[in-house]
């Protein structure tokens, strides 16, 4: 705030409380690195999307753009899933860490001057995970499956609940569909172009939700 925004005692600035509020700031004291706001939180934050995305674990470097986009786009909840093609290696990753998740989550709330943290939950095995919960969590929600070559396009201006299901690039593999489609998720496309993860998050709740 001080060293971009070049702000001083007396200036004010965009702010919000994590989960509260959100309003103006006026800067009351810079010392030692610390700086003091007074706080004028007079407006309620966006509400979050009623999504839940349900994500095969990307790549870590791809995963902090992800989370950021995430939160910028207002989804609600975020599950991270095990997959055929998630290479075992990206479940050591540090980015993993409820710290780092916080930080890049924080990140995109601040893209979006929104201040509602998405709920982030980890899940490490498919199968249990598909036949266990999936159920329970979509509730009525439209059930849906990004996946190229999907039976069906995306739908436009859906702006009601949904629980969303994307791949790893190049996507599930037939087994991984056939047990979403059990639980009754049908698969949909943008098209024949094979997206990276964050394009594909982005298309997808771009087209299911108007961004008002």
């Amino acid at each position: 705030m001080v060293e971009v925004l070049k702000l001083s005692v007396g200036d004010e600035c965009r702010a919000g409380l994590v989960d509260g509020d959100i309003g103006r700031g006026t800067v009351r004291e810079i010392l030692d690195g610390r700086l003091i706001l007074e706080l004028d939180l007079c407006a309620v934050t966006l509400p979050p999307l009623p999504a839940t995305l349900i994500l095969a674990l990307p790549r870590p470097k791809v995963l902090k753009r992800v989370l950021q986009t995430v939160a910028t786009l207002g989804v609600g909840k975020l599950y991270l899933i095990n997959a055929y093609k998630v290479e075992k290696s990206y479940w050591q990753t540090p980015n993993l860490r409820p710290e780092v998740l916080r930080e890049q989550i924080l990140l995109g709330l601040e893209q979006a001057g929104t201040t509602t943290l998405p709920r982030i939950e980890i899940r490490n095995r498919f199968k249990p995970f598909v036949e266990d919960e999936l159920d329970s969590l979509a509730g009525k929600s439209l059930r849906l499956v990004a996946e190229p070559g999907g039976s069906e396009p995306v739908p436009v201006a859906l702006n009601a609940a949904a629980t969303i299901v994307i791949g790893p690039e190049g996507g599930f593999i037939p087994y991984e569909i056939e047990k979403l489609k059990e639980q009754g998720f049908t698969p949909v496309s943008l098209g024949p172009r094979i997206l990276r993860v964050e394009t594909a998050v982005t298309a997808v709740l771009s087209r299911l939700y108007t961004m008002e």
